[in-house]
């Protein structure tokens, strides 16, 4: 007897749906990545607000400390100049005194106006041994108890090492109108009480270097001086007398 073969209809049917599948196969949806990846943006991670802060903070105080530093260390080295210019040279200030005042001449009217001459002479000093001082001209004012009386002038000159110079000037007063109550205690009174201040500006002069001139104000007092009577000629006095000598260096608006 013959065998039969027979087809295996699970081996047709599969293949057939193998085959079938293969031609029309459902259509599966793209993956997202491939839908957005083209137009999402690409994710940047960006500092906090707190983060940039504290690094502006931190440049900021490195500035300061920089800045700090360096102004130490100039300060330093110029404290270190100025010692051993103090060492090398001893400077020393110049000084001042009265050798000699007149009055010659002292009258307050029924209208209460002043005039008066007074005839000064003061005598500068150098103590330095190589420093040499340069002075504008100085301008000069003498008042009696708060009341002006006069002013002048000296001119400006250049004061040598070692040395002593007298200075000479008439210091004046034309019609100078007072207030009631002073033109009254001038008239009374035999003697003045006087005050000088001299206001100018110094350089020092060393060789060939010159600093920059600071303000300079020179007061002298304690001086008595007779008032003129009449055709009495004016008593000259010599009252010696020291003055103390200031130096008026400006920081910003002020003088110290």
């Amino acid at each position: 007897m013959a065998e039969r073969i027979y087809p295996s209809a699970k081996h047709g049917g599969a293949n057939g749906a193998a085959a079938g599948g293969a031609a029309a196969g459902p259509a599966f949806p793209a993956p997202k990545a491939q839908m957005y990846g083209s137009a999402r943006p690409i994710y940047r991670p960006q500092q906090s607000k707190a983060r940039r802060r504290g690094g502006r903070r931190c440049s900021l105080c490195c500035c300061c400390c920089w800045i700090t530093l360096i102004l130490l260390a100039l300060i330093f080295m110029a404290a270190i100049a100025g010692g051993i210019f103090y060492v090398l040279y001893r400077p020393h200030r110049p000084s001042f005194s009265v050798s000699s005042i007149s009055l010659s001449a002292f009258n307050v009217t029924t209208a209460n106006a002043l005039s008066s001459r007074l005839n000064v002479s003061l005598a500068a000093r150098n103590p330095n041994k190589k420093l040499v001082f340069v002075y504008d001209s100085i301008s000069v004012s003498v008042s009696t108890g708060g009341v002006g009386i006069g002013d002048g002038s000296f001119p400006s000159f250049v004061h040598e090492a070692r040395n002593t110079t007298l200075l000479k000037t008439t210091v004046a007063s034309a019609g100078q109108s007072l207030e009631t109550s002073a033109a009254s205690d001038l008239k009374k009174k035999s003697s003045l009480a006087l005050e000088i201040r001299l206001e100018t500006k110094a350089g020092v002069k060393l060789g060939g270097m010159k600093t920059k001139r600071v303000r300079i104000r020179v007061t002298c007092d304690g001086i008595n001086v007779a008032v003129p009577k009449g055709k009495v000629s004016p008593t000259v006095s010599s009252p010696d007398a020291s003055c103390n000598v200031e130096l008026r260096i400006k920081i910003w608006k002020w003088y110290l």
